[in-house]
């Protein structure tokens, strides 16, 4: 069974285990900085911060979108040097939802690395419960000692690209399925990237939808009913995530598989690199 979502209280119960690495991964789209500078005044004991900007996407070329994947050798090397294991299990956390957790679940799973899970609730939870906080630069990472450490297996999930998403307009087989919210998928108003709309045939579940009040997951009755509401009969192993960057569609992604929806798929360059390419349709409404 696909791991998905551990509580505070689980990972509490866990903190010091040797086989548990703890990433925080927050950060702000307005201020790349932002996240370094949060963990550094506080994060969960233990917790390792990645950049999403910096360790977590390739090099912009302008044209493959503003949180390109990296080499998945290159990913692999960077989180054994963080001494992930084939045996380790991962949780991730940020404070915005699960959103930048979720990618690197995602990630992970790309890698054909089960073990890993998103902290339900991220840091909010975490410091509601009062549970055990430090400050500083964190562990430091030894980028030479990757023996025994992670390497790309068989992938669990498997990416799609933008050519393959552009054939699927002429020739349906599967939905894509847009994680922003409704009036950026509108085009009604676009605060990030330089054209407003969405693909041509995809169906809107902004992200934000898959939380309760509290900031943690709906259960997976509620949100399976929610997504099927969306998306009818379709099976969701013919179900494409996009979103911005990639990121909020891995929200989207996981949600599916908390409801049992297992098998869908990430276009993670989504929007910001269609657009890229003036030839290729765009939609508004």
């Amino acid at each position: 069974m696909t791991m998905t979502l551990i509580s505070a209280s689980e990972l509490a119960a866990r903190l010091g285990d040797a086989d548990l690495r703890l990433f925080d991964l927050r950060h702000d789209l307005m201020d790349h900085a932002a996240g370094r500078r949060q963990y550094e005044q506080s994060h969960i004991a233990g917790a390792r911060y990645l950049d999403n900007e910096t360790e977590l996407a390739a090099p912009r070329t302008g044209k493959n979108g503003r949180h390109p994947l990296p080499e998945r050798a290159a990913l692999a090397a960077l989180l054994a040097s963080h001494g992930v294991t084939p045996n380790t299990l991962v949780v991730a956390y940020d404070a915005s939802g699960g959103q930048f957790a979720s990618h690197l679940w995602w990630m992970l799973r790309w890698l054909g690395h089960d073990r890993v899970a998103v902290l339900d609730g991220g840091w909010q939870a975490w410091s509601a419960a009062g549970l055990a906080v430090e400050s500083g630069a964190g562990p430091r990472v030894d980028a030479a000692s990757t023996s025994g450490g992670l390497t790309p297996r068989q992938a669990l999930t498997e990416p799609v690209d933008a050519d393959t998403v552009l054939a699927n307009i002429a020739q349906p087989a599967f939905t894509v399925l847009d994680a922003r919210a409704a009036a950026r998928y509108r085009g009604e108003m676009e605060p990030i990237d330089p054209v407003a709309g969405h693909i041509p045939g995809a169906l809107n579940r902004p992200n934000t939808d898959n939380l309760a009040a509290d900031g943690r997951f709906k259960s997976p009755q509620e949100l399976r009913k929610e997504f099927e509401a969306v998306l009818g009969k379709r099976a969701p192993d013919a179900v494409v995530h996009q979103c911005g960057s990639g990121i909020t569609a891995s929200h989207n992604l996981l949600a599916m598989e908390v409801a049992g929806l297992s098998g869908s798929r990430l276009y993670p360059g989504s929007w910001s690199e269609w657009v890229s390419d003036a030839s290729r349709p765009q939609a508004k409404g």
